[in-house]
C-alpha cells in the first residue's frame, strides 16, 4: 500500500497525520508526508508538523518520505496523485458551523472530487480505527475498494460492519420485506442482493477479516446516520461515482451528507473501475502478505 498524507499545518491536518501514520504502520505501507505551503509564513509550521509525523513513523520502524510544495493545495495534491500512484490519500477536514447546505470546507470537497485515489477525510479526534462501517449499496460499486478496506481492517485489527439499508417498499411488496427481514435470511437467499453482500463478506474473510452484515429498513440516509451515531464507529466508508469525463467524483446526496455529518474519519471511494480490478488488487495483497516477514 502507498499512502499520501497531506498537511497544510493546521490542527486538523496534524490529527490526520497521526491517523494516517497509524494506518501506515499497521499496513506496512510506503508513506509520503506531503506539505503544501500557500503562504511563506506557514512554511515553518508545516515543516515541523511533517517532521513530527516522520518521527512518529520512525519510532515504529516505518520510514516516510517528506516533501513540500508551494502553491494551491488542491492543485498540488491532484498533481502529486497524477504523477505517482497512491492507494490512499489522507487529509484533515475542517468543519464549518453547522448551518447552510455544506458543512465541510470547500477545499476538502474539491480534493475529494478531483483526486483519483480513495480519500480518507479525518474530522474530529480519531486516533485509531477499531470499528469500520461500510455503506454497501448491495451492488458492485464499492467492490474495487474492498481490498483496500480489508487491508486497513486487517492491519488495525478493526471490526467491520457491512451496512445495507432497504427502503420501505410499496405495500404490494410488503411480503418481500418480511422474507428479507434479517441479514441471515437475506444472505441465505439466492437473491441478487443476498449474493452481492455474501461476495463482499467473503472478500473480507479471505483477508482474515470478519465482516458482519447488518440490515436496516427505512429512509436510506436517516438509517445510515442513525447507525454510525449509535455504533461508535471510527471510520465510515461510502462510495461515489466518477463524472462522465472520468476526471472528478460526483458526490451524491447521501455521500455528501455522510461527509458532512460524520465526526470521524470518512473514506470516499470511486465507484467504477475496469472489470477484474478487485481480483487483481486482492491477488496483489496476498502476494505482499506472503512476502512480508
Amino acid at each position: 500500500m502507498k499512502i499520501l498524507i497531506c498537511s497544510d499545518g493546521s490542527e486538523q491536518a496534524e490529527r490526520a497525520i497521526r491517523l494516517g501514520a497509524a494506518i501506515g504502520v499497521a499496513c506496512q505501507a510506503e508513506v509520503t508526508l506531503f506539505g503544501i505551503i500557500e503562504t511563506p509564513s506557514r512554511s515553518d509550521a508545516i515543516l515541523e508538523s511533517l517532521k513530527r509525523g516522520q518521527a512518529l513513523l520512525a519510532e515504529k520502524k516505518t520510514p516516510a518520505e517528506l516533501t513540500t510544495k508551494t502553491g494551491d493545495p488542491i492543485t498540488e495534491i491532484v498533481h502529486r496523485t497524477q504523477e505517482q500512484a497512491y492507494d490512499l490519500v489522507v487529509i484533515g477536514a475542517v468543519r464549518k458551523e453547522t448551518r447552510g447546505l455544506f458543512w465541510m470546507s470547500s477545499k476538502s470537497y474539491k480534493i475529494i472530487k478531483e483526486t483519483r485515489p480513495p480519500v480518507l477525510s479525518v474530522a474530529g479526534h480519531v486516533a485509531t480505527i477499531k470499528r469500520m462501517l461500510i455503506c454497501s449499496g448491495g451492488g458492485r460499486y464499492i467492490d474495487s475498494s474492498l481490498p483496500l478496506m480489508g487491508q486497513i481492517a486487517h492491519g488495525m485489527q478493526a471490526a467491520v460492519t457491512l451496512l445495507h439499508v432497504m427502503p420501505e417498499p410499496p405495500a404490494i411488496y410488503a411480503r418481500l420485506r418480511r422474507l428479507e427481514e434479517t441479514a441471515d435470511v437475506l444472505l441465505a437467499s439466492r437473491s441478487e442482493l443476498g449474493l452481492s453482500l455474501s461476495r463482499q463478506q467473503q472478500t473480507f474473510a479471505q483477508m482474515g477479516v470478519k465482516a458482519e452484515v447488518r440490515l436496516r429498513h427505512g429512509p436510506v440516509l436517516e438509517e445510515i446516520l442513525r447507525e454510525f451515531r449509535t455504533g461508535d464507529y471510527d471510520l465510515v466508508a461510502t462510495g461515489s461515482a466518477p463524472s462522465r469525463s472520468l476526471k472528478t467524483y460526483v458526490l451524491g446526496d447521501i455521500s455528501r451528507e455522510i461527509v458532512n455529518r460524520a465526526n470521524c474519519a470518512v473514506l470516499v471511494v470511486r465507484g467504477q473501475t475496469a472489470r477484474g480490478g478487485t481480483r487483481k488488487r486482492l491477488q496483489s495483497w496476498f502476494k505482499r502478505s506472503r512476502a512480508a516477514p
